[in-house]
């Protein structure tokens, strides 16, 4: 059950939650409360959720200046993009202002792939806005769907924890530290298939060229292959300018997207690299922003030895 009561962390004006509920009436229900008590105190609040349940909330709290829905389908489906669009809301009001967010980027149907960098997200959003949003953010969490493991993430990467038991800290909760660690988790490996080619200052034209023949061979449609290759050229650039000068791109398709992976000696060390908008006059920190707005899932791993970054693009 959501409470207005305080459980915030340390202090902090950032409150990250999870919600545990329980189909969809459940939802409806607690999340039209928590929305309602919001906007009677006068917080603007912003719905980031799947599009039949903005619907259900639009019908029972009706049209309201202070509350705007957006549909994690279509905001969310690369999990990066879910940073950027809170911080719009965000820097929308004062710096005071209490802000309510009801934001839901884990859902059964999401892949392996995609729970993993959801994960990364829902940890990073801790670092994002530690310190600099008064906001009140609520992640739900549908414990009749989702399995023991998926469920271990709101545990992992949420301060607080909503049930029908009320608030509570999270036991399991990691910190920022956990969130500025570079990110090593294990990706899986590349299909035998996979077609590979070193690249260097003289080859990258060609690499690009070659990758475009590739992605086009495995399906991947015209359009779709322009913004691969163009995600594929800004984060090779990268490599050339911060990876030793040279590097490896493969690509194979798997689960109905093609992937491209560029592997370098380069360190990344900036967690939130790519999920924050650069500034027009800001020299570099583009490449990997825009692979991000092309692609509908990036994952990005550091190494030992460097770092590597996998840019996957849906067949359909």
């Amino acid at each position: 059950m959501v409470t207005t009561e305080s459980s915030t962390v340390g202090g902090d004006r950032f409150r990250h939650e999870a919600l545990m509920y329980e189909g969809s009436a459940d939802l409806l229900a607690q999340t039209s409360r928590f929305i309602m008590e919001g906007l009677d105190a006068g917080e603007p609040t912003f719905v980031v959720i799947d599009s039949a349940t903005i619907g259900a909330l639009g019908a029972r709290i009706g049209p309201h200046p202070l509350l705007s829905f957006a549909d994690m389908a279509v905001v969310g489906v690369n999990p990066a993009r879910i940073i950027p669009a809170w911080r719009s809301f965000v820097d929308e009001h004062d710096a005071d202002q209490p802000l309510r967010g009801i934001g839901q980027p884990i859902w059964a149907e999401r892949s392996t792939q995609e729970l993993a960098e959801c994960e990364r997200h829902e940890s990073l959003l801790n670092l994002a806005f530690a310190g600099s949003a008064n906001m009140w953010l609520l992640c739900p969490y549908d414990v009749s769907t989702l399995d023991t493991a998926t469920l271990g993430v709101a545990e992992r990467t949420h301060p607080s924890i909503t049930d029908r038991r009320g608030p509570r800290p999270s036991e399991a909760y990691l910190g920022l530290d956990a969130a500025r660690a570079p990110f090593g988790a294990p990706l899986p490996e590349a299909p035998a298939t996979a077609l590979a080619m070193s690249f260097d200052a003289d080859s990258l034209a060609a690499a690009r060229t070659w990758a475009a023949e590739r992605a086009i061979t495995l399906g991947l449609t015209a359009d779709r292959t322009d913004d691969l290759v163009l995600a594929l050229g800004e984060v090779a650039t990268n490599s050339l300018r911060h990876g030793g000068g040279r590097g490896t791109v493969r690509l194979w398709s798997v689960d109905g997207s093609v992937v491209c992976e560029v592997r370098d000696a380069g360190s990344i060390t900036d967690p939130l690299v790519g999920r924050s908008r650069p500034e027009p006059d800001q020299e570099g920190g583009f490449g990997l922003w825009l692979a991000n707005q092309l692609c509908d899932l990036v994952q990005i791993r550091v190494i030992p030895g460097g770092s590597v970054v996998r840019l996957h693009v849906r067949l359909s």
